[in-house]
């Protein structure tokens, strides 16, 4: 698994002009490629008197799924730049779609891959990228003496409580990074007196 990807940090619409032709760049993050082809569907529908809807989209921290159309522009001038402009900036789980509305202008095939990269581009400097961290999840179960305390600790250094249950003891979930996993139980096990069980989870994805 990938230890971070980035991301976008939430959906908008960024428009650049160039050589008369309007270049409206949507993107949105998306947790499947179901999730991404729906995003395309809405903004072709807004859109339907535009010249073109371009899209590409990144699926998966190790970029496993990626897709790219040109959507009627010359072969691989809309869709692949774009795609290339996501992968270059280490993008995952995100969908562009470009809509061009033609302003008379031909632009070429040089000029169609810079507009449709950086119109990709500047969409992502303008409504900013998120970095996501790979962390275990993991379960600390300590006593209702002895909660309050750790929960004050585990914010100040930083740590996310993830969700809490109260039961006969109380059962905390938090993340951690791997290299944090042998430090975080000779810590847990001092501050305890021996008193709390950790347990490790699976893995997941969280802010950086």
């Amino acid at each position: 698994m990938q230890d971070e990807y980035r991301t976008v940090a939430r959906p908008g619409v960024h428009e650049t002009e160039v050589n008369r032709s309007r270049f409206l760049c949507a993107l949105a993050p998306a947790a499947t490629e179901q999730e991404a082809q729906d995003f395309v569907a809405r903004v072709r529908k807004e859109h339907t008197d535009a010249s073109h809807n371009c899209f590409a989209y990144v699926i998966g921290a190790d970029a496993a799924i990626q897709k790219a159309s040109d959507d009627g522009e010359p072969g691989g001038t809309a869709g692949v730049p774009m795609l290339q402009m996501l992968l270059r900036r280490d993008m995952r789980y995100v969908v562009a779609v470009v809509t061009r509305y033609y302003g008379g202008v031909k632009l070429g095939a040089g000029g169609l891959i810079r507009a449709y990269g950086g119109s990709v581009g500047e969409a992502l400097d303008t409504l900013g990228t998120l970095t996501r961290r790979r962390f275990r999840l993991a379960t600390v179960t300590v006593d209702h003496q002895r909660v309050g305390r750790i929960q004050n600790d585990l914010r100040a250094t930083g740590r996310e409580v993830r969700d809490v249950r109260y039961g006969e003891a109380v059962t905390l979930e938090i993340g951690l990074p791997d290299a944090d996993v042998d430090a975080f139980r000779a810590w847990l096990a001092d501050a305890t007196a021996g008193t709390a069980a950790l347990e490790l989870g699976g893995e997941a994805y969280g802010d950086a």
